[in-house]
């Protein structure tokens, strides 16, 4: 991948807010920069201050899709949640999981826990899902000290750069989910259910709207079809919404991928995609949504207690390697449920 552009960029408009706590730096028209706010003194009490302006902080971040908070004092995952809650979202946990976190304080979370040596690819989260967060605030606890940025990008620029052909077909067509629970790979059925009997599971599945099978030897297999470009619920703008790239075997390391083809035909890998109708999407077609996400993102490098806070429904986000410790954790907030949403 390219080298992204980074935060801050070149020109901004700077304005101070009425009690001259805080610097608001608004991106220049057509960069692809998000507003970042800042204290003027170290007096701020961040959560007090965005309850304070908690309407003009959500206008920013509906406005925009995102928005970076540097310079502040958070406090650890307590003042994570604080933030949140000031904002005026309504917390959650993490369910229909299909990453690794560790749960450090009341709905907040480790950021996906893959190894340093790994990159991971864009997305939206939880797209595939019954239900997703509306909202994501990230906080950084510890900066690793190489690489380590998350990369993120407005899906509706990403949606405007595909091919329309490439838009067009995934339109008409929708993406389907397909998942395989095998013992030895990823997160059991038991972990992303959160249950402990098959059927409690298959009553999930029956309720997430997934199709689901059992195989001789005990590997669930579930399928879920969602559109690929949904209608942000309040501005109303179609937006690229889908894990339909994130989880095509051809997504992953090559290396890793020729190991997982070796064993499991498609139907059987742990994750992969096809069209809603059951149609192969091709390699080629994965490639150009990938490359849509990277000539879209602002790779984002954090310094200790950085905060961003996203539209989930209008940014995607994804993680770049690095080396050396890197601590950054999540709070994802006001469920939504895709029945509540209209394809795009």
């Amino acid at each position: 991948m390219s080298e992204l552009p980074r935060l801050p960029a070149k020109r901004r408009l700077v304005v101070h807010s009425t009690q001259d706590l805080v610097a608001l730096q608004l991106p220049t028209a057509g960069s692809l920069d998000i507003p970042l706010i800042s204290p003027t003194t170290d007096r701020v009490d961040l959560a007090a201050w965005c309850a304070d302006n908690r309407e003009r902080l959500n206008e920013l971040r509906r406005r925009h899709g995102a928005i970076a908070l540097r310079g502040f004092r958070v406090g650890d995952a307590d003042g994570l949640r604080r933030l949140v809650l000031a904002m005026g979202d309504e917390p959650m946990a993490y369910l229909e999981r299909s990453s690794p976190r560790m749960r450090v304080g009341e709905d907040v979370y480790t950021s996906t826990e893959y190894a340093a040596s790994q990159a991971i690819r864009m997305h939206c989260e939880n797209s595939y899902a019954s239900h997703w967060p509306r909202h994501i605030a990230f906080y950084c606890r510890t900066p690793a000290d190489a690489g380590g940025a998350t990369p993120i990008a407005d899906c509706r620029r990403v949606l405007a750069a595909l091919d329309p052909a490439i838009v067009a077909e995934f339109r008409a067509r929708g993406v389907r989910y397909i998942r395989n629970f095998h013992p030895e790979l990823g997160l059991s059925w038991r972990e992303v259910f959160a249950v402990d009997t098959r059927e409690q599971a298959e009553a999930r599945c029956r309720a997430t709207q997934s199709g689901f099978e059992w195989s001789h030897d005990g590997v669930l297999r579930t399928w879920r079809n969602a559109p690929a470009v949904v209608l942000h619920p309040h501005t109303r703008e179609p937006t690229w919404f889908n894990h339909a790239a994130f989880f095509h075997v051809s997504s992953l390391p090559q290396e890793i991928a020729s190991g997982l083809l070796q064993r499991h035909e498609y139907l059987a890998l742990p994750n992969h995609t096809y069209y809603g109708d059951g149609g192969v999407i091709d390699d080629a077609t994965v490639a150009a949504i990938n490359r849509a996400y990277d000539d879209n993102a602002l790779g984002f490098d954090w310094r200790r207690e950085d905060v961003v806070l996203l539209d989930n429904m209008l940014y995607s986000h994804g993680r770049a390697r690095y080396s050396g410790p890197r601590s950054v954790l999540v709070s994802m907030s006001d469920r939504i449920a895709a029945s509540a949403v209209e394809p795009g």
